[in-house]
């Protein structure tokens, strides 16, 4: 089986943000985004395709950092995205998600859905029920560490979750070294990084 990746998400608490705040964060999401199959609704809703299922975490985790570092200068970060990952098969090809049809476009948004009925931000379901308990796993970790995350720390690991080392992060963001190691050890970089590697190895599973 070919396991392809649906997001289906919202931005918590849109209607509370400063349209500029607001604004720049859609940016945000359009440049992480761009490089997939996806498309906006409602204004602050959205649903993603991905073929290549191992990015699906990944991607959903820059998305939340950026929305939880809108405001570096706060502790307390302003928003945060609800997301919904389906895994499964999908009828290609993909020209739309609002047209797309397939296992995974239903698992992500009845997964979505389910999440509105509790206070988690984060769920990852796939047809396979021992492959969900793994994931279930992952996502309460997850959500677990971005529930305590700072906006300053969500910057921090926004950096490192597209790739850049802590030298470059702390040169793209103008702080010093001791500091972004700080924000690295505080915000649990090295288990978010091993949770993606096991989430890699579930998906290896699946196909």
């Amino acid at each position: 089986m070919s396991v392809h990746s649906v997001i289906t998400g919202d931005i918590v608490n849109s209607t509370k943000l400063p349209a500029a705040v607001e604004q720049k964060l859609l940016e945000n999401l359009n440049g992480i985004l761009q490089p997939y199959i996806f498309e906006f609704y409602r204004g602050d809703s959205f649903q993603v395709y991905l073929k290549e299922a191992k990015a699906a975490l990944r991607v959903a985790l820059l998305c939340r950092t950026t929305a939880l570092s809108l405001d570096p200068e706060e502790n307390a970060p302003l928003s945060d995205i609800r997301i919904g990952i389906g895994l499964g098969e999908v009828e290609e090809p993909v020209h739309t998600p609002g047209s797309a049809k397939g296992e995974a476009f239903i698992l992500s948004g009845r997964s979505f859905d389910n999440l509105e009925k509790s206070d988690a931000r984060l769920i990852i379901t796939t047809a396979n029920g021992l492959a969900n308990a793994g994931l279930l796993v992952i996502s309460d970790y997850i959500n677990a560490i971005f529930r305590e995350l700072t906006a300053k720390q969500a910057e921090v690991i926004f950096e490192l979750l597209k790739g850049h080392t802590q030298q470059e992060t702390a040169a793209k963001l103008q702080k010093s070294k001791s500091t972004i190691h700080q924000h690295v050890s505080s915000g649990r970089w090295n288990e978010i990084a091993r949770i993606l590697y096991h989430y890699e190895q579930i998906i290896e599973q699946l196909s």
